[in-house]
């Protein structure tokens, strides 16, 4: 148990280090090993992203071009959400552990929006 919470604790300082993704190091830690999560990877086109993870649970247009898909991650009976957002082009340009909604509602707080 004391290897676990300090593997986590290690996880979570090197992921907090980065800075640029205000997530959730636990969610990384438990999901890490689904395939959305493992496999996606940025520029990655849509039809790629669609063979690894299936079809999403909602598909939001952008307001500046491209889309964002909205995937359930499921494990040991517990949901979490993750998207995965295209550019206009349709590759990979962000992906996390939020809605499509919850991460534009973040950005646009970042902006000033």
């Amino acid at each position: 148990m004391y290897k676990r919470t300090l593997a986590i604790l290690l996880a979570s300082a090197t992921l907090a280090a980065c800075g640029s993704r205000p997530e959730n190091p636990v969610d990384y830690v438990t999901y890490r090993d689904e395939p959305l999560v493992k496999q996606v990877e940025h520029g990655m086109t849509m039809q790629k992203v669609i063979a690894i993870g299936g079809s999403p649970s909602n598909v939001i247009d952008l307001p500046h071009g491209g889309t964002c898909n909205d995937y359930i991650l499921n494990r040991d009976g517990h949901q979490q959400p993750y998207y995965v957002r295209f550019d206009a082009t349709g590759h990979v340009d962000a992906k996390g552990f939020k809605t499509c909604k919850q991460r534009q509602q973040d950005s646009d707080a970042v902006h000033g929006a």
